[in-house]
């Protein structure tokens, strides 16, 4: 989703702030972070229920709750993506990230926050670095940076994350028409990482000329992270007397081990190889111009048996999840991957709680939950809140959470499963935490991650 990000943000030094010399190229930003300890205190889990209006299922408990907290707190300082590794998560904000200790989940505590403003701040990481998506004109990649209307800087900040409590910036990288999202793609050899740079192009950015029908790949050195460049801008579309796409990728999510990623390409979705991580291929494109408006994200199941599309009808502001909003809209589409790989439509599911009018709701960002011989997702649908899916056959919620209606843009951007626990990034009320208590789902307890980026599968015992 896009919006526009309050102008005039800075970074601001409030604990150790941290630069490096300008390169010849892409200047460094100037990072800002404050400790857990800034205050005196880490941060306050919260009260996870507190006076608010709370409706979940009898098998989800609501753990525990981090408010927005100074410096990542402002009028447009919206919760955005996650990504995990270890004991910690980091939180994507429009103005920033967060870096917490998640070692005990009923009691996060802030370990940075970095002042860092740049729409959408879409994160991930791998090893020691941190990568965020700008895609948002502004003067440069420094945090500082102020917004730039028409052309300027936008794509790829990349952090040092060794030290947690003081990241560092080490590196930035221009991509064609910005970056709304990345996703991570580890190299055949582990001294190389690559992202796939998704843009929305023509229609949302005077810094994009049409057609844009391509992604940007961007090579990262792991051992020297200053020297990531651009290596190839692969064509999904307009190839062999196909229709060029109108606009480009929303989001890629890739399976490393089976060579394969699945794109959400706004009027389209591609099944691609990646066996060259260099060069995707496309090996099929699927259309549902009845239902589908916005090809958002998308998910395999373990097995790379099925994938599941999310349609972001209404382009996450709109309440697609009313009475009048018929349930193949909006929704997620269900495809089978024979062993030909081929995609067959296999059905559509939309949470079955109507929401009101007022409320911004649609299917957004999700991720599996590790149970073996099970295709279980948790996902986020903004003011819809959290939703727990099994789509192993008929797809049917089996657990949810959400909040009342809230004023304006609201609700659940991201909800991933890791390790034991449902970690939700809530626009405006920060990250929440929840536990699943089920016999279906209980099984994935016994599966630990050393790392998750959501868009980046990985295989776990089925």
């Amino acid at each position: 989703m896009r919006s526009t990000v309050a102008s005039g943000l800075c970074a601001l030094v409030l604990v150790a702030g941290c630069a490096a010399d300008p390169g010849p190229a892409d200047p460094p930003v100037a990072a800002t972070s404050t400790g857990a300890t800034a205050s005196g205190d880490p941060s306050p889990s919260g009260s996870p229920e507190g006076s608010e209006e709370v409706i979940k299922s009898a098998n989800v408990t609501h753990v525990a709750n981090v408010p927005p907290q100074a410096p990542l707190d402002g009028p447009q300082a919206w919760g955005t993506d996650l990504a995990f590794q270890g004991d910690h998560a980091f939180v994507g904000n429009f103005d920033g990230f967060s870096v917490f200790d998640i070692s005990d989940p009923a009691k996060p505590t802030a370990v940075s926050r970095v002042l860092c403003p740049g729409e959408q701040n879409d994160i991930s990481v791998s090893g020691n670095l941190l990568f965020l998506s700008l895609d948002a004109a502004r003067v440069g990649p420094e945090c500082d940076s102020a917004e730039q209307r028409g052309t300027g800087w936008e794509g790829i900040r990349i952090f040092d994350i060794t030290d947690k409590a003081h990241p560092t910036f080490v590196s930035a990288v221009r991509t064609e028409c910005g970056s709304h999202t990345h996703t991570v793609v580890p190299g055949k050899n582990p001294d190389t990482v690559y992202l796939y740079v998704s843009s929305p192009g023509p229609e949302q950015s005077a810094t994009c000329p049409a057609p844009h029908n391509n992604i940007s790949v961007v090579e990262v050195p792991v051992k020297d992270p200053s020297a990531a460049k651009v290596v190839s801008q692969p064509k999904l579309s307009g190839q062999s007397g196909q229709e060029e796409i109108a606009s480009g990728c929303h989001d890629i999510t890739v399976y490393p081990e089976k060579d394969l990623a699945a794109a959400a390409c706004f009027g389209d979705g591609f099944l691609l190889d990646i066996s060259d991580r260099v060069k995707p291929t496309v090996l099929q494109r699927v259309s549902d111009e009845e239902n589908f408006s916005i090809w958002h994200s998308a998910t395999f199941n373990n097995s790379a048996t099925k994938v599941v599309f999310g349609d972001e009808l209404g382009g996450g502001g709109s309440a697609t999840c009313d009475a009048d909003t018929p349930k193949t809209k909006g929704a997620n589409a269900v495809y089978d991957l024979t062993p030909d790989r081929t995609l067959k439509l296999r059905g559509y599911f939309k949470i079955p709680r109507e929401q009101d009018p007022t409320e911004n709701c649609v299917a957004h960002n999700g991720s599996l939950m590790p149970v073996p011989g099970k295709d279980i997702l948790v996902q986020a649908w903004y003011q819809g809140g959290v939703s727990i899916v099994d789509f192993t056959a008929e797809p049917k919620e089996i657990g949810f959470f959400e909040r009342g209606p809230v004023e304006g843009l609201g609700g659940s951007w991201s909800a991933y499963y890791y390790n034991g626990y449902i970690y939700s990034s809530d626009i405006t009320r920060g990250l929440d935490v929840l536990r699943v208590d089920d016999p279906l789902t209980d099984p994935a307890k016994k599966v630990t991650m050393r790392e998750l980026n959501a868009q980046t599968q990985m295989s776990y015992p089925d």
